[in-house]
């Protein structure tokens, strides 16, 4: 909000905002990262809260879909709202995608 609040701002777009943690699948075979969920609620609900106050915000774009490696935590950590078996390249949706997918099929 300080962006449009302090220049005359282009239309603006949130690039790559996520958040790194030591993801872990369970015995179950899900991967439960109430973190990320948190963290992303609360960054979507700040972007909500500045489109609301006239921001001209146009995209959210959430880092990662995959986990991957990143280059400063190499493979230590894990970004991705999809869980990477990197031996296998398995890939396991995390409890945060399918949290995002209910939120954008609900146009939140």
């Amino acid at each position: 909000m300080r962006l449009a609040a302090d220049y005359d701002a282009p239309p603006l777009y949130v690039h790559e905002n996520g958040a790194a943690f030591d993801d872990q699948v369970g015995p179950d075979g899900a991967v439960d990262d109430p973190e990320r969920i948190s963290y992303l609620d609360r960054h979507i609900a700040a972007a909500a809260e500045a489109i609301a106050a006239g921001v001209d915000l146009r995209g959210y774009f959430v880092w990662s879909f995959l986990d991957n490696f990143e280059w400063a935590e190499g493979y230590s950590k894990r970004f991705g709202l999809v869980h990477v078996d990197f031996a296998t390249q398995q890939r396991t949706p995390k409890a945060s995608a399918r949290w995002f997918s209910r939120l954008v099929a609900g146009r939140g």
